[in-house]
């Protein structure tokens, strides 16, 4: 048990999945998950552990922005042991051919800031995937069904934007998608050499204003999670 996650030890799998929202974990969990039970509810952060093809796995909401992430990161890392952080949420495409219901699979995250950025100082460091976890994710994703691109994305650490200038200078340097945390969940795999990927449904776009329906994003984020599932066990 620690500070914001109060499960008891043994409770959290060594392959951790990581939606912002915890009622996305439940959703998650209840779908895809065997034998599932709830392991933590502090603040209203749900996580569960369940089993998937015989693989424990636990699904752990982490919150919105790099912040609340670095903190169940840091906490499911150094206290619980997990191996395995996979991601798995919405982003807003960049480029004109990352269509809303896209897949996005992020090779880099690019950032301006985030919790870790005192650590290096004046030094850019550029958080990046685990190869095989990318590597698997891609394989899996040929076959889900849905328009799939890999690549680097940003890592915002605000959600209204007002910086038109910069979003122009992304889609210019080709940056796929915009999202909140995975620039800090890659460096934190990096600093702790643990195994890290995000895995994003394109649920909006900067460019064209288009915005997807709410009783369709279940059935496109339901997608994203089985890529996330097949890669954490096969890309080993």
């Amino acid at each position: 048990m620690t500070i914001h996650i109060g499960a008891k030890p043994g409770d959290i799998a060594e392959t951790v999945l990581l939606p912002g929202d915890p009622y996305r974990a439940k959703w998650a969990a209840e779908t895809f998950l065997d034998d599932v039970r709830l392991v933590n509810e502090t603040r209203g952060m749900l996580g569960f552990t369940g089993t998937w093809q015989g693989h424990r796995v636990t699904i752990q909401g982490s919150g919105m922005g790099m912040p609340s992430l670095s903190i169940y990161a840091n906490e499911l890392i150094r206290d619980f042991d997990a191996q395995t952080l996979i991601r798995i949420g919405s982003c807003g495409g960049m480029q004109d051919h990352v269509k809303v219901r896209d897949i996005v699979i992020a090779m880099t995250a690019s950032t301006m800031g985030s919790p870790s950025r005192s650590i290096f100082r004046e030094f850019d460091y550029a958080p990046c995937a685990d190869w095989s976890l990318l590597r698997a994710a891609a394989n899996a994703a040929e076959g889900s069904g849905s328009p799939v691109h890999v690549g680097g994305i940003y890592s915002s650490d605000t959600f209204y934007d007002e910086r038109p200038d910069l979003n122009e200078q992304m889609v210019r340097h080709g940056i796929l998608a915009v999202e909140m945390e995975a620039a800090e969940l890659y460096t934190l795999a990096a600093r702790y050499d643990r195994r890290a990927l995000a895995i994003l449904t394109v649920s909006d776009h900067l460019k064209t204003g288009e915005s997807l329906p709410s009783e369709q994003r279940e059935k496109s984020f339901a997608q994203m999670v089985e890529i996330a599932l097949n890669a954490a066990f096969t890309g080993k």
